[in-house]
């Protein structure tokens, strides 16, 4: 699989100054956790799931996550975990045919699913890359991940872990300091198996009673902005001890009363483009594609998604652009190894080698799984092509 494969080869020619490469579910933990990009949600009791997986696939969805957690009822799990082993099975031979399929992922309520499932899956269990485990803490996560390395030892496959953030023990002041600390010391023990870390913003709001509105970001509610400061502070790091972590999830796809003016400009969409603002604005994606930038500001990369509408305005903005692909490539020249200061290549800004060094590398590695735009080639321009029809 490869971001943005879904369109054909002319129209990735005409975008790309070097194309996103190929990955498969085998390659390293290093480009996976890049590769994520828009992670989309479902829940596992949909019964056309199987369906529904190649679907997405055929539009640009490379990673997803089967919902035992939230996304169901109470009553509902042991429907959705044999609905999950008869569509398991269903993707492997869809797979042995060879057809793609993106990262699969399930998320889970108790460590006792992880390798009662495995067990389950039976030979479809080389379609699954791993597990998300909701309302992680060190005291609650550390049984999660027992139950991980114990099912991949079982099992034979590499299965990886992606915690989920969402405590009220991290939301709450008092405790946030030793609850990070605790996080940190888990996932350090499994640094191999931990894929991302990922945030739970609604659970977050909802220890508040609050719901963002649609022309508001995450990074507008200032209680939930602090957590994912001190997550990025604490997790985040770019000194090696640092780990992927992904960016909240956007709620809404659909039109909604506007309180506040659109967020969009419009002369990047002059033209024929101007439909595409227009749209986009009227099904609340204008704060989807602040927060998005917001997220790769805040240290935050990829993003969690309940709608397939969102996977497009992520990719698109996860592509590196030419001005990016440049500054990076000029700070990690080996000759640039004992540092200093040069101008950049397009003379609008200083390029310090030492302190833009772990951002050149993190763009370089994004880079490589998003491909470079050419330079005439924006944001709009990506997006359009990717909600072209096949």
């Amino acid at each position: 699989m490869r971001h943005f494969g879904h369109l054909p080869p002319d129209i990735r020619k005409t975008l790309f100054h070097k194309e996103p490469v190929e990955f498969t579910a085998d390659s390293s933990a290093r480009t996976l956790a890049a590769a994520l990009g828009a992670t989309l949600y479902s829940p596992a009791t949909r019964p056309r799931l199987a369906a529904d997986i190649r679907k997405q696939v055929a539009l640009g969805v490379t990673s997803m996550v089967l919902c035992l957690e939230d996304s169901i009822g109470d009553g509902d799990v042991a429907a959705g975990e044999e609905n999950l082993v008869r569509q398991f099975a269903l993707l492997d031979e869809a797979a042995d045919r060879g057809e793609d399929l993106p990262l699969l992922f399930i998320r889970v309520r108790e460590p006792a699913q992880i390798p009662d499932l495995v067990g389950r899956l039976g030979p479809a269990v080389r379609r699954l890359s791993g597990f998300v485990l909701p309302k992680f803490t060190a005291e609650r996560g550390v049984p999660f991940l027992e139950a991980l390395a114990a099912a991949e030892s079982a099992c034979g496959r590499r299965l990886f872990a992606m915690p989920v953030l969402e405590s009220p023990q991290l939301l709450h002041l008092e405790s946030r300091a030793a609850t990070l600390q605790g996080i940190a010391r888990a996932v350090g023990g499994y640094r191999d198996r931990v894929l991302a870390l990922r945030l739970g913003v609604t659970d977050f709001c909802s220890a508040y009673g609050l719901r963002r509105a649609p022309d508001m970001t995450a990074y507008d509610v200032q209680i939930v902005a602090s957590v994912i400061a001190d997550v990025v502070n604490v997790l985040g790091r770019a000194d090696g001890t640092g780990f992927t972590v992904t960016g909240p999830v956007w709620e809404y796809f659909r039109l909604h009363e506007r309180m506040f003016k659109p967020q969009l400009r419009r002369s990047p969409f002059l033209g024929q483009a101007e439909e595409l603002r227009t749209s986009l604005i009227e099904h609340a994606m204008d704060g989807l594609l602040r927060e998005i930038e917001l997220d790769r500001a805040n240290g935050l990369q990829g993003k969690t998604c309940i709608h397939p509408s969102h996977v497009a305005p992520v990719h698109a903005l996860s592509v590196v652009s030419h001005e990016e692909y440049s500054d990076a490539t000029d700070i990690l020249r080996p000759e640039r190894g004992d540092g200093g200061v040069l101008r950049s290549s397009y003379t609008n800004k200083m390029n310090e080698v030492k302190p833009h060094r772990a951002w050149a590398e993190r763009t370089l590695l994004r880079a490589e799984v998003f491909g470079v735009a050419r330079e005439d080639i924006g944001f709009v321009e990506l997006l359009t092509a990717s909600l072209q029809p096949a």
